[in-house]
Order: C-alpha cells, then structure tokens, then sequence
C-alpha cells in the first residue's frame, strides 16, 4: 500500500518519540488495524536504533527530576474560580435632548428605549464588546506548520543516521574493537576449493627371482612389486614332503642372520608383504632361499637345514623414466 508523505512523517516521528498523546494515538490505533504501516513504523524504529547504541547513557542530576515534579503539581493544582465583584445597578440620569441625538449617531454605549421616560430610574446595559470576524480559515496554516515540523525531524534524523553509519563505517575499517559486539563486523571465513588433477598412473619395477635347485630345474618363481614391496611365490616343480612345509629366507651380508619370510602355503601362489620393512638396497641385492623346516616352520626362527632352492632378483620391468633407480 502506498502511504503519502504525512502517514510517512508520522511513523518516523513514532520512532523518534516526538508525537503527542493524541497523534500517538493515532498510529497506533493505525498500526493495530494496518501491518503494513506497522512495518512502516518497525522499519523507520530499525533505521534509528543505531544512534541509541551510539549514544551513551547520561545521569541527570537531581534537581531535575525536582522541578519536574514540582511542574507537574504546579499544572494538576485546581484553580480556584474567579469572583467576580457584584456591579450594582446604575442610575442613569437621561442626557439632554441634544446628547441622546449625539449618542444615537454615533453609537453610545446607552440604548434607551422608546417606552422609557425622562425622570425614570432605568438599569444600564453595558455592551460587551463583539467578537472581531474571521476573514480567513488558517486550518491549512496550522497543517502546514505541522508538516514542516515533521518533515524538519525527518530531516534531522536522517542527518543523524548518516553521521552514525559514517561513523560506524570508520570504526568497522580501522577500529573495529572499538565497536559494541552487536554491530562489530565478524570475521569473515573464505573456503577455497582447489581441484587437483589426478596423479597420473606411474607403472613401478618388477623383479622376478627364479628359485632353483643344484640339478638346474625351477622351484618356485618369485615376483616382487618396487612400489609396495608385495612379493608372491608361485609354486612350480617342486614337491612337498608329508609333514614339513617349505620356509623362505631373505640371506644378505648387511643382515647378521637369515630372516625369515614365511612359509610357503600348499597353493600354487602365496603372496606376503614382510618385505616392507627393508631398505630397497637389502631386498635387490639378498640371496633368496628355500629350506624345508617341520610342519608350521622353523622353531627358532633360523634355518634348521642347509637351503635346496636359491635364487637373485632381476628386473624384469624398468621404473618409469624420471624416477630414481633402485
């Protein structure tokens, strides 16, 4: 709903608290059946909220709230009504024939009448003076003034917001501690999202030991990934006893002693990542070897027959260009 300039006025006037009793009454009988114009009057409250925040609170001093009270009992006190002092009637003596004609043209202060005659005793009637004519109606004049005063608020508090939000500006750029915690600016938090590309797929070394016994036939192959350090032994012409089971050793001369990889399962594969545990130097230069220890491995943990498979690593696929050799 659009509003004219007074309905605007007033809100902003109910804001500021400069109404009287009858025109606040107004708005709010007005706010109470129109919440359009009680959003008019909430945002103009919204819009000079912040020069009360701006604006420190200041004792006033006692002898203040003294003369209020004493103005106010000076404005309740009752007025004792006006005795008017009792005017007794008048004796009138009638002028001279020449007198009465004076009077008569130029409008005496005595009208006697034609059934008066001379030598009687009559009550004087004293003309109250008449009302002077209104020549104008200065209703638009007194609506005028109200408009200017209103619209001479408006313009003070919006002088006043401006210097408050250019304040609060300067506060918010260079000193924003000095600010209520209300209206200090937060901190503001930027989230970036950077999307990297995938690492492209970098194919590692492989090595491949061929376990053998002294009459030259394979026994098992071994296959270790240089990335992972995963190794698998694939089973291939060696035959296991009824109660012993195939253990794997790693033998290197930076090693004091053999360590023990495992046993070899019954299945053609196995696979184990024990070697993620040593250098790379320790794994392409050690003697891979295969003994045949009781059920379940050695006891000790040290080979308890002489190895009948050995074999080295060789490198059946390079690393990807760019990388360090191992």
């Amino acid at each position: 709903m659009a509003y004219s300039e007074d309905h605007i006025a007033l809100a902003a006037e109910h804001a500021l608290g400069t109404l009287d009793a009858d025109e606040r009454t107004q708005v709010e009988t007005m706010m109470a059946v129109d919440s359009e114009f009680a959003a008019l009057v909430q945002a103009w409250e919204f819009r000079l909220g912040p020069l009360n925040q701006m604006v420190g609170l200041v004792e006033p001093r006692p002898v203040v709230w003294e003369n209020i009270k004493a103005a106010i009992g000076h404005a309740t006190a009752p007025q004792p009504p006006l005795a008017l002092p009792e005017t007794p009637a008048a004796t009138v003596t009638p002028p001279p024939p020449t007198q009465i004609a004076d009077d008569v043209e130029f409008g005496s202060a005595f009208d006697p009448e034609p059934s008066q005659q001379p030598g009687i005793q009559q009550p004087a009637e004293v003309r109250r003076p008449s009302v002077r004519p209104r020549f104008g109606d200065d209703s638009n004049v007194v609506a005028l003034t109200s408009r200017v005063k209103r619209w001479r608020g408006i313009a003070s508090a919006a002088t006043a917001i401006a210097a408050a939000l250019l304040v609060t500006l300067g506060l918010q750029i260079y000193r924003p501690d000095a600010l209520p915690n209300a209206i200090r600016p937060k901190p503001r938090i930027q989230t970036v999202e950077v999307k990297t590309p995938a690492p492209a797929f970098t194919p590692s070394a492989q090595y491949v030991a061929l376990l053998q016994g002294q009459n030259g036939g394979p026994a098992f192959i071994m296959t270790i990934d240089g990335a992972t350090k995963n190794f698998t032994v694939r089973k291939v012409g060696a035959a296991s006893e009824p109660g012993k089971s195939f253990e794997l050793w790693l033998i290197s001369d930076k090693l004091p002693q053999p360590r023990s990889l495992g046993v070899i399962g019954a299945d053609d594969f196995t696979a184990r990542p024990v070697l993620s545990g040593y250098d790379p130097d320790v794994i392409n230069g050690a003697t891979y070897a295969v003994t045949v220890e009781q059920a379940g491995g050695s006891p000790n943990g040290q080979p308890t027959s002489a190895p009948i498979f050995t074999g080295k690593l060789i490198e059946t696929v390079p690393p990807a260009s760019g990388s360090a050799p191992r």
